[in-house]
């Protein structure tokens, strides 16, 4: 089934883990791996209903709801056990697709909550290494998804209003940050 891009779009962005690369698996594996150390049983709802939160972020989200100790040096080492598992990443290729039609046509950008570095390791994985120019990460915003800031941004930088842009995503998260942006979206997780 061919996803929908909606013809008044002016430009495109991209969420990364879980719309353009298969990320999810393997975050949540390199997760797993890290809690797993202090004797937490990471539980799977949970960790897909926080998708798209900074791993800084989700571990004080983790340390308040369960109890936990976590430090920021967590962050390093479940983001060191992704990059273990780097080559388990694999392509979303109906969403890659629409990328690959509209390269040259529109503006396209990728908006993520994760850090500037896997963001690049994920395109590189599903060989689109060198195909957006403009990636906003986590670094480079101060509020992260739900709130509009990422993708925001991202139309900032293409030099399109919000209203124009059209959001592939596949968070909760993602999703409510592409409304509060007063974007038009889709949601990629019944084409995937």
């Amino acid at each position: 089934m061919m996803i929908p891009v909606d013809s008044r779009a002016k430009a495109l962005i991209f969420d990364i883990d879980g719309t353009l690369a298969d990320t999810m698996s393997v975050h949540y594996h390199a997760w797993r791996e890290i809690c797993a150390k202090i004797g937490f049983d990471y539980p799977e709802d949970v960790f897909y209903e926080l998708a798209g939160i900074p791993t800084s972020k989700i571990i004080h989200i983790l340390n308040d709801r369960f109890g936990l100790s976590m430090d920021e040096k967590t962050v390093d080492d479940k983001e060191a056990a992704f990059l273990k598992r780097s080559g388990e990443i694999k392509p979303i290729q109906p969403v890659i697709e629409i990328a690959q039609k509209y390269k040259g046509t529109l503006p396209m950008s990728c908006g993520t909550g994760g850090r500037i570095e896997l963001a690049r390791l994920a395109l590189k994985a599903v060989g689109l290494e060198n195909f957006f120019e403009i990636i906003v990460a986590s670094e480079d915003v101060e509020n992260h998804k739900p709130s509009p800031d990422t993708f925001l941004i991202c139309a900032e930088k293409m030099g399109v209003k919000p209203e124009d842009c059209l959001v592939f995503e596949d968070g909760e998260l993602g999703l409510e940050a592409a409304r509060r942006a007063g974007m038009m979206y889709v949601d990629v997780r019944p084409y995937v």
